[in-house]
């Protein structure tokens, strides 16, 4: 795909933020658009299609989280690629961040050229419209169907923000296998978005909590592997 028929979509209420960012954006040759606020990026969001959002979590009117919660529910739009780009850098914000959909968390201030290269790694991401998917898997008593971003656990339906979705499916593809940290972000994230230490382990500890404990094995200084 080229530059040009990228979509972005900016979101903050800082004028300068919106004036900068989408200037270097738009330089690089990728069609950009703005928004000032959650609502009116969900309503450009709907309109737009964009391919990736990078997105604010400090707004009036609506805050990121629930912008981003409320773009995840929208069908058209479960292939978007959503990161915040805020001041924000705790923890339990980034975790919000990450349960709301979002597939990475850029703290500010950051230089221009990091930046882009932070999009160039998501935009990695982007599918081929003719790769083939397999659409459902089964393995033990789960079902995970990709087209919809299902799960389903003996019998019950189970909903999991997109990267806890992906990092299930990458695992649960080949059980008993041990999964780099590295092939793990390489896979789920792209392997050169620059993502905090914790961040595989923080969607584990969720995975665990909804999925069940026994399932992900811990390889110290290894990985993590499926277990049925």
């Amino acid at each position: 795909m080229k530059k040009r028929e990228i979509k972005i979509l900016l979101v903050d209420d800082e004028p300068d933020i919106l004036e900068i960012v989408g200037y270097n954006l738009s330089s690089e040759g990728y069609n950009v658009s703005t928004a000032k606020n959650g609502i009116e990026a969900i309503a450009k969001a709907k309109k737009e299609k964009p391919h990736l959002i990078i997105l604010d979590v400090m707004m009036p009117e609506m805050d990121g989280i629930e912008t981003c919660e409320q773009i995840r529910k929208s069908p058209d739009l479960k292939e978007t690629i959503i990161t915040f780009l805020t001041a924000r850098g705790e923890d339990y914000s980034q975790v919000a961040g990450f349960d709301a959909g979002a597939d990475d968390y850029i703290t500010k201030p950051i230089k221009p050229k990091v930046l882009i290269s932070k999009v160039k790694a998501l935009l990695r991401r982007l599918k081929d419209e003719e790769e083939p998917v397999e659409s459902i898997v089964k393995v033990g008593n789960i079902t995970i169907n990709r087209d919809e971003y299902k799960i389903v656990q003996a019998g019950n339906e189970i909903i999991l923000p997109r990267k806890e979705f992906e990092l299930l499916s990458l695992l649960a593809s080949r059980p008993g296998k041990v999964f780099k940290r590295d092939e793990i972000l390489d896979k789920v994230w792209g392997n050169e978005v620059i993502v905090g230490g914790r961040t595989i382990d923080v969607h584990i500890r969720k995975l665990r909590e909804k999925i069940g404990d026994d399932h992900f094995k811990t390889v110290k200084g290894v990985g993590y592997k499926f277990v049925l």
